[in-house]
């Protein structure tokens, strides 16, 4: 195709193109983070209202339009609608000092914050891939991971929404042999399910506690699914260490209380979203120090 055939010869645009891509869809991430586990919540709650048989038709008529393109974003302290131009990533929030153009009130840079990583892992993305189709395919799971991140920091829920669509997106692609062959990666799903999930049952024994959520184990299938068996042992290491690493910080210097759950899930998606990059180069690093090849 010529459009193709442009971007491999450019890759200065292809580059730019696909920063800006991730910075408009770091836009709308920030949307789906908080968006959809309200919508989750009231998903169990007419749920559990049907099932007990409790008729709310004020309620229910209160909630029909929130969705994650409805009611239009608004200023959480005097509901300004957010007009286009105050919502262009990163530089609208540059131009307004961080404030809302009405009232005034500070706005968390979380925004531009979660813009800007997308769009630098987008980035990291195209040029690691190139002009691909491994690069169509890690650009989505690439903004799914961050989605994900940002939930289970917030809420500790690891929506079935996009984890379970992710597992099927790689299980479909492993028949094409994109990042995986179909033989791994369907070992590769059921060991990284299986192996998250015995360990939670054998802490549970130990300790009569809860380790993890169940959205860990479905987390890790995902990365199974993509990536195949041989890399699970590598993201497990990689996201273990990285979690006690900041688990021992925030008590040591923030004074975090050691009977406050952390989410694995950040930390799991950080290490799948590595070993996607760069995993094969990691274990014939690994592999050469310890001789063993």
């Amino acid at each position: 195709m010529a459009l193709i055939e442009f971007l491999q010869q450019h890759s200065g645009v292809f580059l730019l193109f696909s920063t800006l891509l991730g910075l408009v869809v770091g836009s709308f991430l920030n949307v789906v983070a908080y968006r959809l586990p309200i919508m989750m919540e009231r998903e169990w709650q007419s749920q559990c209202r049907e099932l007990l048989e409790i008729e709310d038709k004020r309620e229910e008529q209160q909630q029909e339009q929130f969705n994650l393109s409805m009611p239009r974003s608004r200023c959480p302290g005097c509901g300004h609608p957010i007009s286009a131009l105050e919502n262009i990533p990163v530089i609208s929030y540059l131009f307004l000092r961080g404030r809302c153009s009405a009232c005034g009130i500070r706005i968390s840079p979380r925004y531009p914050i979660v813009e800007a990583v997308t769009g630098l892992l987008s980035l990291a993305i195209a040029w690691h891939f190139g002009v691909s189709w491994q690069t169509a395919a890690a650009l989505p799971l690439t903004w799914a991971l961050i989605a994900l991140s940002l939930i289970d920091f917030d809420h500790k829920l690891l929506p079935d929404t996009i984890v379970l669509p992710g597992i099927w997106a790689g299980l479909l692609l492993s028949l094409f042999s994109l990042f995986t062959d179909a033989h791994s990666s369907i070992i590769g799903a059921v060991a990284g399910y299986l192996s998250l999930w015995g360990v939670f049952h054998l802490f549970r024994l130990i300790t009569g506690k809860q380790g993890m959520g169940y959205g860990d184990f479905k987390l890790l299938a995902l990365f199974g699914a993509w990536l195949g068996w041989q890399q699970l042992l590598l993201i497990v290491l990689l996201s273990s260490l990285v979690g006690a690493l900041v688990g021992i910080a925030l008590i040591l210097f923030l004074g975090r209380d050691r009977s406050i759950p952390i989410p694995f899930g950040p930390y799991l998606a950080s290490a799948g979203w590595i070993s996607l990059l760069w995993g094969d180069s990691l274990i014939q690093l690994y592999l050469s120090w310890s001789g063993l090849s």
